[in-house]
């Protein structure tokens, strides 16, 4: 489908965008980056169809794995930061696959049902209406089309100190430890809203269990309690990673047209009794 023209107005929050970004070049942005990119790359190579759409944060390769022949990276305000802000590293390069277009999570350049798979990697927490923002990604879609989100969980040991620091922010001088994008949107309440707009969740994943320390240094000592904490507590993960399909209720399924035939049905034969206990029976 081709894309209408996009509004020139961003509906992302461009002080917010600034601290993600920030945020992402940070150890544990770098940490919770590579996390999420590989739960992308194992998530979407299975998913068939013919146009795919990834919603901001372009740091993220949501569809590089995935082998749809029409793909579209939607940037608003974080695409332009991004693009000034991150390192020029030769050894790293975000360099989107799909064709980039100007786009708001509330108000896609596409027509209804035009879409096998919409990839929002952090895009919900970044817009200022993310019920909208489903909405549109669920008017988007086409019936069993997928729908993939990444996002920070609120019930997490970073998500506890990012609590603790708000709370106490007007007594201490501690800076957050998660980027100021608001309030976090927890796996329940992403559960509640997808199941109103008819998805349904196919995949849960947590991961990045390691405390909310600074440093790559003491990350990387932590490094053990990644697989404890996938065993023994999997909900209290940093990120989850969240897999939906659309289902549209009362829809029929086409056959072929030799199935779909009416079968013949064998014809009645009169049957005659020649007697019966009053006398001659006629026939039927």
């Amino acid at each position: 489908p081709a894309p209408r023209q996009a509004g020139s107005g961003s509906s992302f929050m461009s002080s917010e965008i600034i601290d993600l970004h920030q945020w992402f070049d940070s150890a544990p942005g770098r940490y919770l980056l590579a996390w999420e990119q590989a739960c992308m790359d194992d998530a979407v190579a299975d998913i068939f169809g013919y146009h795919a759409l990834q919603l901001g944060m372009p740091r993220i390769e949501g569809l590089r794995t995935n082998r749809m022949p029409h793909q579209w990276l939607a940037l608003g305000a974080d695409a332009m930061l991004s693009r000034t802000e991150e390192p020029s590293d030769a050894g790293s390069s975000h360099a989107p696959r799909a064709a980039a277009l100007w786009a708001e999570p509330e108000a896609l350049p596409f027509p209804n049902a035009s879409l096998d798979l919409v990839v929002l990697p952090h895009t919900l927490e970044l817009s200022v209406d993310p019920h909208m923002a489903l909405r549109e990604v669920e008017r988007v879609l086409v019936p069993e089309g997928r729908v993939v989100i990444a996002g920070l969980n609120p019930l997490s040991l970073w998500g506890l100190r990012q609590m603790r620091v708000r709370l106490c922010q007007r007594w201490t001088q501690e800076p957050l430890y998660l980027p100021d994008v608001g309030e976090f949107i927890g796996v329940r309440r992403m559960r509640d809203w997808l199941r109103l707009l008819s998805f349904e969740v196919e995949t849960v994943r947590f991961g990045c269990y390691r405390p909310a320390v600074r440093s790559a240094e003491w990350l990387e000592r932590f490094s053990w309690v990644d697989p404890l904490g996938e065993k023994w507590w999997p909900i209290l993960g940093a990120g989850y990673f969240l897999v939906a399909v659309k289902r549209v209720h009362g829809m029929r399924l086409l056959e072929p047209a030799w199935r779909s035939g009416r079968k013949r049905v064998a014809a009645t034969v009169p049957v005659a009794r020649k007697s019966g206990p009053h006398g001659p029976m006629p026939p039927r």
